[in-house]
């Protein structure tokens, strides 16, 4: 059994974490930090953890974060890093879900985060947590990086056919929608419902900051650069990811499908689906799935990958807790077992 904490338990994202490990058989949840909520029950401000969780939410400045084992970050970016290096000298291992340790070059993270950072000397020691890339590495982590939502899928979409250099890899586009959930719990005129309802929009076209985390992931895959056009979408739902991935095939007689299950044929949280299939968001709403399908349409010259996830949990808690799971010599799918919820 380890004890775990959450830094920035009030939004989607702290909610889903509290949620998988409130239930999880080798966690005690030790301590909650809210700035806004200190003192209140989380129960009081979550009902859905009723009888589950009975902590109160404490001030981060004041909670002893040193009697964890692992203490997990989703907070807004800037924040992890300034807890990073003392908790790291205390042998409290992070899994910081927000994006300060996700890009490598600290210029271009300062770019799009308009920050200088707290802690480089640590960005170098950050491991890149998805699995389904840095298994052993993750397994011996002091800090996990976990991925963002979109790149998470963009990056599985893409992975096999990198990996064997069979498509040209400076000509990549992902095209990828988001619920609605993936843009915070903070009020927002651009998120409310009369906003979001029954329309449909693209947004950050001209550069969106996951770009980079997804180049740097694909490059690695590919090792060498990537050309990458990458256009988010707000979907007028809660949860959920669907990117469509186009890419030039440089071998038009592979058989996408069958590449894809023998890649991920080990991967307990990718379902590589029959070929001609078109995976929905509501196939994989609540779990930690990601489904993906292969198409090769028309002439066959350029493949088309559909990818689904559920943004909050594969694209953020799940993928955190199914990283603590390697970090601490659980099995991986421990506490992540529940199947998506239908309808």
């Amino acid at each position: 059994m380890i004890k775990a904490g959450v830094i920035g338990g009030t939004g989607y994202t702290g909610i889903e974490l509290l949620r998988l490990l409130s239930t999880h058989p080798e966690v005690e949840l030790a301590m909650i930090s809210s700035r806004s909520e200190k003192g209140v029950p989380v129960s009081d401000v979550f009902p859905s953890l009723r009888g589950r969780v009975d902590l109160v939410f404490s001030d981060p400045a004041e909670a002893d974060l040193n009697a964890c084992d692992v203490v997990f970050t989703a907070t807004p970016n800037g924040v992890a890093m300034t807890h990073a290096r003392d908790l790291m000298a205390n042998g409290v291992r992070l899994i910081d879900l927000s994006a300060d340790f996700r890009i490598r070059d600290l210029s271009e993270w300062a770019h799009w985060y308009q920050l200088e950072h707290a802690c480089p000397e640590l960005v170098e020691e950050a491991v890149y947590g998805l699995p389904e890339m840095n298994r052993e590495r993750i397994r011996d982590a002091r800090l996990v990086a976990n991925p963002g939502c979109y790149p998470t899928a963009v990056t599985l979409g893409f992975l096999p056919l990198l990996e064997q250099g069979l498509v040209d890899p400076q000509n990549l586009i992902a095209d990828a929608k988001s619920g609605v959930s993936g843009a915070g719990r903070g009020a927002a005129v651009a998120t409310l419902h009369g906003e979001v309802a029954d329309s449909f929009k693209a947004y950050g076209a001209g550069g969106h900051r996951h770009l980079p985390e997804i180049r740097q992931c694909l490059a690695h895959a590919a090792g060498e650069t990537v050309g990458l056009t990458f256009v988010p979408h707000l979907l007028p739902i809660i949860r959920g990811i669907h990117a469509t991935l186009y890419a030039r095939l440089t071998d038009t007689t592979v058989d996408l499908s069958e590449l894809y299950a023998e890649r991920y044929a080990d991967e307990p949280f990718v379902d590589v689906m029959p070929a001609g299939s078109h995976p929905e968001t509501r196939s994989v709403r609540g779990s930690n799935y990601t489904r993906l399908a292969c198409h090769q349409p028309q002439d066959g010259g350029v493949a088309v990958i559909l990818a689904v996830e559920d943004n909050l949990v594969k694209g953020a808690a799940g993928q955190a807790v199914q990283n603590m799971n390697l970090m601490y010599g659980f099995d991986e799918t421990t506490g992540l077992q529940a199947l998506p919820l239908s309808p």
